[in-house]
């Protein structure tokens, strides 16, 4: 079964970091990265661009609304994701407990809706 792991945090607390830090931080979630798709895990990881870039984008009644930034206000943003494949739930939160990401944040595993029925 697939699952999105949706790794949120403060950005702040990522701007803070010295470059030896970031470096060591990239480093440690390129390799674990690599460890999950070297076990069939991975499908997909990516880290976003910061929130001051991101635009919301609504359709009411017809009427498309684009107004800049996240959707809500929130101390800690999106900063990226995994989309993981995991025989179970159980395991999936195990994987997620494991992205390096987590010691500054935190990982909300969800499992992916099949609308299709594929």
């Amino acid at each position: 079964m697939k699952y999105v792991c949706l790794v949120h945090g403060e950005e702040a607390k990522l701007h803070a970091m010295s470059p030896a830090e970031m470096k060591a931080l990239d480093h440690d979630s390129g390799a674990y990265d690599d460890s999950l798709m070297a076990s069939g895990h991975l499908i997909v990881a990516q880290a976003l661009q910061p929130v001051k870039v991101t635009k919301t984008v609504r359709n009411r009644k017809g009427k498309v609304l684009v107004t800049d930034g996240p959707f809500a206000e929130t101390k800690e943003q999106l900063l990226g994701f995994l989309m993981i494949e995991a025989k179970d739930f159980d395991e999936a939160v195990e994987i997620a407990g494991k992205v390096p990401l987590a010691k500054l944040g935190a990982i909300e595993v969800r499992p992916v809706y099949n609308f299709r029925g594929d």
